[in-house]
This record gives structure tokens, sequence and C-alpha cells, in this order.
């Protein structure tokens, strides 16, 4: 109390005498704190962890303009605001239900790693299926300057582009032959950047609207996605060991025939 301590964090559990002690010298106590919380709150307020109470001073307490204890859902959380080392934040979700909350929460991962890797990376495309319908117009027309079988190959990859703007559709509930009529009107012009838009039940161009992905994501799924497809199409013949179908007809064969019935004969 004598150091200014407004705010105790332990790893460790704090028992009931210890928080009567701290509360009469008008202190807050939180015991059980996982140690991933108490750095994430070091690195926001300050200060450092310590062992012992002696020797504290500023250089070892943590900052924040305001701390309240807030009940959210069933559970009861601790509010730092005003934090001066603070460079992120802290999102709660909530859900009926436990799958709800783990779709959410691997879709907002996802969300939030595509920002990263934009910022790091300038280089953007028009997302909503918008590069890769104009991918698929390239190849198509590229395909037919292509004498062989080099020409069905291409023609293959270029309606596997498709997929995406047809998942997209299927996903909002679209009709997703009508959507993608439209989009290859468009791409045969000069829409290059048209994809779906799920908020109008149309298409629209995506460059413009802001849909965005960065260029290193789809160049590394097409790259990923290409060489998924040569391995399984280097796979052309699949061995089976013959002893094992030999001895798999052996056990049956001294099996007497099913019957109907209580094992009645037929």
């Amino acid at each position: 109390a004598a150091s200014g301590a407004k705010v105790v964090l332990s790893k460790l559990p704090i028992g009931d005498v210890a928080t009567q002690y701290f509360a009469d010298r008008d202190m807050f106590c939180a015991g059980r704190v996982p140690e991933e919380d108490l750095n994430r709150t070091m690195k926001a307020c300050g200060g450092a962890i310590q062992s012992t109470v002696h020797d504290l001073d500023d250089s070892t307490l943590g900052s924040c303009e305001t701390f309240e204890e807030k009940q959210v859902g069933g559970e009861r959380f601790n509010f730092f605001y005003g934090c001066p080392k603070s460079t992120s934040c802290t999102i709660i979700l909530r859900g009926g239900a436990e799958q709800f909350m783990e779709e959410t929460e691997r879709s907002l991962h996802d969300s939030i790693m595509i920002v990263r890797r934009a910022i790091k990376n300038d280089s953007i495309v028009a997302g909503g299926g918008a590069i890769d319908m104009e991918l698929s117009k390239y190849l198509r027309n590229h395909s037919r300057t292509v004498a062989g079988k080099e020409q069905l190959i291409i023609g293959a990859m270029a309606k596997a582009f498709e997929v995406i703007a047809r998942q997209l559709c299927d996903n909002a509930g679209f009709d997703a032959t009508n959507i993608l009529n439209k989009l290859r009107q468009k791409h045969a012009g000069d829409g290059i950047w048209y994809g779906v838009d799920v908020l109008n039940e149309d298409i629209a161009d995506n460059f413009e609207a802001c849909v965005w992905e960065p260029a290193i994501v789809k160049s590394n799924a097409i790259t990923a996605a290409s060489e998924a497809a040569c391995l399984l199409l280097s796979v052309d013949e699949t061995v089976k060991n013959p002893r094992s179908a030999q001895g798999d007809q052996q056990m049956g064969g001294g099996m007497p025939p099913m019957g109907r019935g209580r094992g009645r004969p037929m």
C-alpha cells in the first residue's frame, strides 16, 4: 500500500485473508491469472512481474487511467483503460454454443491475418472471385492457341478457377449460374475487377468497393493448389498385396454360408 499500488495480479491463488487485507487498504487483487494475460498486461501498462514486495518503485509498477471489473455474460472481466504502452486490444466473443464460438474465432483470426498480410505486402487484387474470373478468362483464351492435350489441361484449369465465384454464390444463397454468366460477360470486356457482390445479390467492381485481398495470398493459394493437383496426377498406379487378398479368401472360405433367421438355411 505504501508503494501506491492499487491493483495486484497474481499467477498463484490468493486466499480470503489476503483478499480482505487488500480490500481494507483499498486495493484490488486477482489470483490465478494466466501467465499470458500477465505478460500482455505488463506490455500494455508497463512495470514488471515481481516475486517479492521489496524495493517497489515506479519502474516496477504499471499504470493505467481507469480500471474496473465488469461482468460480461456469465463471467467477470478486468478492464484496463488508457494503458500508456498499449498497441493492441481485446475482443470478447459471445455466442449461444461452443461450435459458433470456435467458428467465429477462426473467421476472425483469418480476417486479422489477411489484414496483417496486406499491411506487410502492399500489392493487392480485387476479391470476391474477381481475380479468379479474370485468370479463368485469360487461360481459356490462351488454351485456344495451344495444340494437343495441353489445351485440355489449360481449359480444365480455367474452369477450376470459376469454382471460387461459384462457391461464394452458393454460400450466399444466390443463383450461381446467373451470376457467373454476368461475370463472364463483364470479364470478356474490360471489367477486370468485377466479382460477386454478396450484399446486393449481383456483381460489382470489387476494387472500387474496397473488397481486396493481398496478391501474395492469392499467389500462394494458386501455387499450393497446382502442386496438389500435380501430385495427384503423378499417382498413376495403385499396388495391392496379392497375399493379403488370398488370406481374406481363405478365412472366408472355411465359414458356412449365412442363413436366414437364427442360422437356418435359406
